[in-house]
């Protein structure tokens, strides 16, 4: 048995030694940008005359990679291959498709520097952001591999005279796997890995805006000996190749972490039974949200503070659990107001290359999106106090940008932005604040800042998100500690790096034997 699980350390920027290491990563890659990457399937290399161009969103001139795009066919082709794959892999013991994650995960440790840089290049990551990011994608492994160790053991039943009973956990079979591209490494390589760790195969449909580092685990996972076809790299356009194997009867499972429209779509499509389909497709998506920090009057308002900024600006916002709305008690916010634009003023937005605080959002689509929001906060009535604009650069970059004056109604305290805005409300007391926040449609993250236990025990009973903070910022779900996945809109109520989280990509089977 592996040793206990424990989460992999994040590395230590404020040492010289180690930004000369990510430096150097940095350099290292640069002959290897712009070159074309095929297609996976079946251990095959397959090139295509179109191709996905992946561009460096700090620095639009510059191309990161081409890649093959799948067509309808190639995708058929995948599946076919992943089926065929299915046939033997269903049937690989437990511990031996466990050791294929120890082993990527050892290897991910090996080329870690590379990993960041690859995904500060192709995402806009500062240092720590991408280091965490390939972090938490070991610690899935990690975590993976001895959840399925656990559940391939004995299960407890209760004892029936005359008979011997066992109860296993199967696969389903072949899994299309949509990863977004905010965490284009960890949340691409989990869904991955939780499902052929529990006997599956998979067919990896990239992010067009992160097949890079799609692409780097295929290459883990071939130096690490998985068999060629469990895993099929198909990168392609949604409203194609997508929907096509979405709608498949041979599909089996989608595990998707994106927007709610997107997810509604893959829902809905994969809710209507094809010809020749034999099973109730399984849906497993994450769907963002619409996040709130409740600061309450006795806090510690410093602590306040400094977990808001970073809950709402870290990488830029792009995280479905950043902070998009703190409410604030009224008998406090004039204080952290000051406080809070004080902070915000010492954010310094450049190049990630550089290791800048905050760097650039994702892309050109995003930036205009991040605009209309903060134009249509304006005329509802929004005042903005920090921020507001595009900032300088060659590159997709948006200021940091407060607004207070917000209603709890209005579009940028209901809507997901996915960026560096953030609505300041003004609540009368905690009671309002614990209503304000509850009033969306999502539920994924919240904090709640407070010395008052009595607050502190109605927000856990009543604060209806499923990962809830007291006194720290609502980022950073550690794999193990903070199994992470939210309620209503924010997704099917999944829980990743939970111990419940590999049932969803197996069965059950119950065999009975009379004595």
């Amino acid at each position: 048995m592996p040793m206990a699980f424990k989460n992999e350390p994040i590395t230590d920027f404020s040492k010289p030694a180690n930004v000369r290491k990510q430096k150097e990563a940095l350099s290292r890659i640069r002959p290897k940008l712009g070159k074309t990457y095929p297609l996976i399937i079946g251990g095959k290399k397959i090139r295509t005359t179109d191709t996905i161009v992946s561009l460096n969103p700090a620095n639009t001139a510059e191309t990161v990679a081409r890649f093959a795009k799948a067509d309808t066919h190639l995708a058929e082709r995948a599946l076919e291959a992943a089926l065929k794959a299915f046939e033997r892999w269903k049937h690989v013991p437990a511990k031996e498709r466990a050791s294929f994650l120890f082993t990527a995960a050892r290897i991910m440790r090996r080329r870690r520097f590379e990993i960041n840089a690859w995904m500060i290049k192709e995402v806009g990551k500062n240092y720590t952001e991408a280091d965490a990011d390939t972090a938490e994608a070991i610690d899935f492994l990690e975590f993976y591999g001895r959840e399925m160790l656990r559940l391939s053991g004995p299960q407890p039943l209760t004892p029936v005279a005359g008979e011997r009973n066992q109860l296993t956990y199967i696969p389903l079979g072949v899994g299309l796997v949509i990863p977004p591209w905010n965490f284009p490494f960890a949340i691409m390589a989990g869904m991955t890995t939780a499902s052929l760790v529990a006997g599956n195969t998979v067919l990896l449909k990239p992010s067009s805006d992160s097949p890079m580092m799609a692409y780097l685990l295929m290459e883990i996972l071939e130096e690490a000996g998985l068999p060629a076809g469990v895993v099929n790299f198909i990168p392609g356009p949604g409203s194609s190749v997508g929907d096509y194997l979405v709608g498949h009867p041979k599909i089996r499972f989608i595990a998707f972490t994106g927007s709610m429209e997107v997810g509604l779509h893959i829902n809905e499509l994969a809710a209507k039974r094809a010809a020749g389909q034999i099973w109730i497709k399984r849906v497993i998506a994450e769907m963002g949200g619409k996040d709130a920090i409740i600061v309450d009057d006795d806090c510690d308002l410093e602590a306040a503070v400094k977990g808001t900024i970073v809950s709402a600006f870290g990488y830029q916002g792009q995280k479905c659990s950043a902070c998009s709305r703190v409410i604030v008690h009224a008998a406090v916010y004039r204080r952290f107001l000051d406080r809070l634009l004080e902070e915000a003023g010492k954010l310094v937005v450049g190049s990630p290359e550089e290791n800048a605080p905050m760097g650039p959002v994702i892309n050109e689509r995003s930036k205009q999106t991040i605009m209309s929001y903060i134009d249509i906060a304006v005329r509802e009535g929004g005042n903005i106090v920090h921020g507001g604009g595009p900032a300088d650069g060659p590159g997709w970059f948006v200021q940091p940008t407060i607004i207070t004056d917000v209603k709890p109604r209005d579009t940028i305290a209901q809507e997901e932005i996915f960026g560096p805005v953030l609505a300041v409300i003004k609540a009368k007391n905690f009671d309002e604040a614990l209503a304000i926040a509850n009033d969306t449609i999502y539920g994924l993250t919240g904090s709640v800042y407070s010395k008052n236990r009595e607050h502190l025990e109605r927000a856990r009973r009543d604060f209806h998100v499923g990962n809830l903070y007291f006194n720290r910022k609502c980022t950073g779900a550690l794999v193990g500690g903070h199994p992470f996945g939210g309620f209503n809109m924010s997704g099917t109520d999944s829980k990743a790096g939970g111990r419940d989280y590999l049932l969803l990509f197996t069965q059950a089977k119950l065999v009975s034997e009379k004595l």
